[in-house]
């Protein structure tokens, strides 16, 4: 049990680089972390943790060794949670890596954590593209598709893109009825947090061997900023449906060029492999399945999409 406590503190420490949060983590001091990690480094004959007055990081043996403990305490909660199953009750912490798309996952994690108040869901908003199994996560969330035979996956749905600008814009600047005449407009741009490059607007005519060069009036990494701006009339922005459904129905958000959209994202679901998942994970999965996009809104995307076909 002592060799097990042990292992707890040094995956804290390993994860927060730091005794102080590691300590506030697991309701201890932070001299007792430090403490636990020297006995430990005494117990197996090898240093850890490469540690200055300014950081704490991993030694070649402390990253290796990490991998074996994140094993091993995966295998005591699988087993703990097993037992928990004959009751019916999910419960535990869910490490989650998570696109920035808000608008579309956090009402439904607000949801789950209503469902299932066992479960303590520890979130990681990133576009960043993560090591699912070597930092310890138990599910994300990603629009790119599934290549890691390490890992199981689901499809969510599709999130299709929309150009859109607000009425007040379009009666001030006109609407653009080509994709040439975007060349004229303000244009909201997304730039990728992970490699700073720009998001393309993929519109049909423009999709692989050529390239529309736009205006970029103003450029941001989120999707609330671009709502917000296309909403005050600043610019027209490319936006996935489901973080415009409400504005477009309530008409303060207009699609332009419609004839020439042509692009999606799949969604998937990603956890590592296993023959019997965690009851906490099957809880998550068949929650977010069930209910990040419905099916009436996604088939009519499918639709919109296939009548520009």
């Amino acid at each position: 049990m002592d060799s097990l406590n042990s292992m707890v503190v040094f995956v804290q420490v390993a994860e927060t680089r730091s005794f102080v949060a590691a300590g506030r983590h697991l309701g201890l001091s932070a001299s007792a972390v430090g403490k636990s990690i020297a006995r430990l480094e005494d117990k197996l004959g090898v240093r850890l943790f490469h540690r200055s007055t300014r950081s704490i990081t991993l030694t070649a043996e402390g990253a290796l060794f990490l991998q074996r403990c994140r094993r091993i305490l995966a295998e005591i909660e699988a087993a703990e949670s097993e037992l928990s199953q004959a009751a019916g009750r999910p419960a535990g912490r869910l490490k989650l890596s998570l696109p920035i798309v808000g608008s579309l996952i956090l009402p439904v994690l607000g949801d789950f954590m209503q469902a299932y108040p066992d479960i303590q869901l520890d979130l990681d908003f990133s576009d960043r593209v993560v090591d699912v199994i070597a930092e310890g996560y138990d599910v994300v969330m990603r629009a790119e598709p599934p290549t890691d035979s390490r890992l199981s996956a689901r499809k969510l749905g599709y999130a299709y893109s929309i150009a859109v600008a607000s009425p007040d814009y379009l009666a001030r600047y006109g609407e653009p009825k080509t994709p040439e005449a975007l060349t004229q407009h303000a244009c909201l741009h997304y730039r990728f947090n992970t490699t700073g490059k720009l998001e393309r607007w993929v519109l049909r005519g423009y999709e692989e061997e050529q390239e529309l060069t736009l205006p970029t009036t103003m450029i941001c990494n989120n999707i609330e900023t671009r709502v917000c701006f296309a909403l005050r009339g600043l610019e027209i922005a490319m936006l996935p449906d489901f973080s415009i459904r409400e504005a477009l129905a309530q008409g303060t958000l207009r699609e332009v060029l419609g004839d020439f959209a042509c692009h999606r994202n799949v969604f998937h679901l990603l956890w590592p492999a296993s023959k019997h998942p965690s009851p906490k994970v099957r809880a998550l999965i068949d929650f977010l399945s069930a209910r990040v996009f419905q099916p009436e809104a996604d088939n009519a995307g499918r639709a919109a999409i296939g009548r520009r076909s």
